[in-house]
């Protein structure tokens, strides 16, 4: 059984989606600019299940630029678009506010609500600290698929960013610094603290061990404080992602930890560098199913199968 949505916009801060009926609010995706420490950029923060149970964090004491659901480049050409503290091989996490870069909202192109379906289409510009133009983005994201019989809906996140340099963008992450086992970057999750110790899934595999290896989809489920239950999230890479700009495939490499903290990105840069040419664009695709309970591997894999990219 599928719901239908309403979308509130409270211009120049956020546009919030909710169920209608129901009063639960899906999400809310805002867009103004915060605290330049932080790395300025939107996020979806609350994110909700159907039951209305929030399953994002926003600006946790250990790591304030941790917002709930956002697009991230913890190493950028020598600039830091995650936030905070900057890596430095050999001498760690150093304060280095000169390498604090941004994410910004340039407008809207389509803010859209059908009955069972709510599409924006964003641009953005990314800065390093001294402000230039490095690229432009294009970003989607849609709220579908609800389903009430499941007790689950589905976020689709687009991505297409193009270097606006003259010299070429190096994306990476602190592995690729030297950090072993730090390869977070791109479309990242902070899940609330009542999830530490949450259960970790993909297709072939189960636990933290999961970090690091390739999978098309990567579940995560913990258990809510001040309420019964559980939730799980469960982040699907697209098959046709964009590796180099010129065709062709690259699975994700998964950055999941569920301790000290809960987290999970699709890094497009784990293991090593991603190198985007001047004029060229960097496509990506995912999808975020979000649902009541504590699903099992074939639950998930149905859930997945049934719905086409």
């Amino acid at each position: 059984m599928t719901c239908s949505l309403e979308l509130t916009h409270r211009h120049g801060h956020h546009i919030a989606v909710t169920v209608a009926g129901s009063g639960v609010e899906l999400l809310r995706y805002v867009y103004r600019a915060e605290d330049p420490w932080e790395a300025p950029k939107p996020y979806i923060h609350p994110l909700r299940t159907l039951s209305g149970r929030v399953v994002t964090d926003y600006r946790p004491n250990d790591h304030r630029w941790h917002k709930g659901l956002q697009m991230t480049a913890s190493h950028l050409s020598g600039q830091n678009l995650w936030g905070g503290n900057s890596y430095v091989h050999g001498e760690g996490y150093l304060a280095l506010p000169e390498r604090v870069g941004s994410m910004a909202h340039a407008g809207f192109d389509e803010v859209s609500v059908r009955a069972d379906r709510v599409r924006l289409a964003e641009r953005l510009t990314w800065h390093p600290h001294s402000g230039e133009l490095w690229a432009d983005e294009t970003r989607g994201v849609e709220v579908h698929d609800i389903d009430t019989g499941s007790g689950s809906w589905a976020l689709t996140w687009s991505s297409a960013i193009t270097n606006r340099r003259e010299e070429p963008l190096r994306f990476g992450s602190p592995t690729t610094h030297g950090r072993e086992g730090a390869g977070y970057t791109g479309l990242f999750w902070r899940g609330p603290r009542a999830f530490r110790d949450g259960r970790i899934l993909s297709p072939g595999g189960e636990g933290p061990g999961l970090m690091g290896q390739q999978a098309p989809w990567l579940a995560y489920s913990g258990e809510h404080d001040g309420a019964d239950g559980h939730a799980t999230l469960v982040f699907v890479h697209s098959p046709g992602n964009d590796h180099t700009g010129a065709g062709g495939t690259h699975p994700a490499h998964w950055f999941v930890r569920s301790s000290p903290f809960a987290a999970v990105a699709p890094s497009f840069a784990f293991h090593e560098e991603l190198v985007l040419a001047p004029g060229a664009t960097l496509t990506r695709r995912y999808r975020v199913l979000v649902a009541d309970g504590a699903w099992d591997r074939e639950r998930i894999a149905s859930r997945v199968a049934g719905l086409p990219w």
